[in-house]
């Protein structure tokens, strides 16, 4: 899934290619990806692009002259094909990955695909971005200015649970997904598991610094990667996550895996956990 750096790489792709240009044609080709009805995506032809934001892990394309906008979120699977030339055939409705396509005055233009069954990726065409529930509901972004370690320190206090829930709450900080979730508590030599409201004023700030510096580095990293390669240089500054059976490049130790239904963490005995190896997480007792 994408996550804060992944989008942040995205927004500042399509800063660059769309502010300036006419959208010339926005086609939906798949029946779920629109979860808005009124504008339709054709208010947005015609209309030049102003600027790109990005609202945790969603992407906002914002029209001139205050007009509509086009919001995304690529959900699990979802991602953004660029293309410098639009293939001259349109895409067949149903048919292959595209979710969406949009074209641009000078031929240019993107995809939003999605692989896989489960249809998650979801567009809005709204005139304002809090229209959009997961927006409206979003927590703080993490990278920002006023996000310091007071504010930080305040959200975990009304929290009880564990750590790896809350960092992936978007209502408590928006933007952390499964993969930096592990990269954060990694960083920080927490369990998954230890619970926010054990935590001492030296671990708060450990984590605190943990989350900033992970997300600050990762942005680097994708800053400037062409759209298609970032999936690539995500896994590859990854140190614990979706590394199950590989030395963990800090102390050595084999880096282990909780499954659960739907998804997995990946953490490091020797640095998060004391040396101990967690069980399934339903038989496990909760690591403080």
């Amino acid at each position: 899934m994408p996550e804060l750096p992944e989008v942040e790489a995205l927004r500042d792709f399509l800063q660059d290619q769309l502010v300036g240009r006419e959208i010339t044609r926005v086609l939906p080709l798949a029946v779920s990806v629109l979860k808005t009805y009124d504008p339709p995506p054709s208010a947005l032809e015609g209309r030049t692009v102003a600027a790109v934001h990005r609202h945790g892990k969603f992407l906002d394309v914002a029209t001139a002259d205050g007009g509509p906008r086009l919001v995304t979120h690529l959900a699990r699977a979802g991602w953004l094909r660029w293309y410098d030339s639009l293939p001259a055939t349109p895409p067949r409705p149903g048919k292959g990955p595209i979710a969406l396509r949009a074209a641009l005055d000078d031929g240019q233009g993107f995809d939003l695909t999605e692989a896989g069954t489960q249809k998650r990726l979801a567009v809005y065409v709204v005139h304002d971005p809090a229209q959009v529930p997961g927006v409206a509901g979003l927590g703080p972004d993490p990278l920002a200015d006023d996000f310091d370690e007071a504010r930080f320190t305040g959200l975990l206090a009304g929290e009880r649970r564990q750590l790896k829930g809350a960092l992936r709450d978007q209502s408590l900080i928006a933007g952390v997904g499964n993969a930096y979730s592990d990269e954060i508590l990694h960083a920080a030599r927490m369990s998954p598991f230890k619970l926010t409201g054990s935590l001492t004023p030296e671990e708060t700030h450990r984590l605190y610094e943990a989350l900033r510096s992970t997300l600050t580095e990762a942005v680097e990293r994708s800053r400037g990667v062409a759209a298609g390669r970032l999936k690539a240089e995500k896994r590859s500054g990854m140190r614990v996550h979706g590394r199950t059976g590989e030395p963990c490049p800090v102390c050595g130790d084999t880096v282990r895996e909780v499954s659960f239904s739907d998804s997995s963490l990946q953490y490091c005995p020797t640095c998060q956990t004391g040396g101990r190896p967690l069980a399934d997480r339903r038989l496990s007792r909760l690591l403080k």
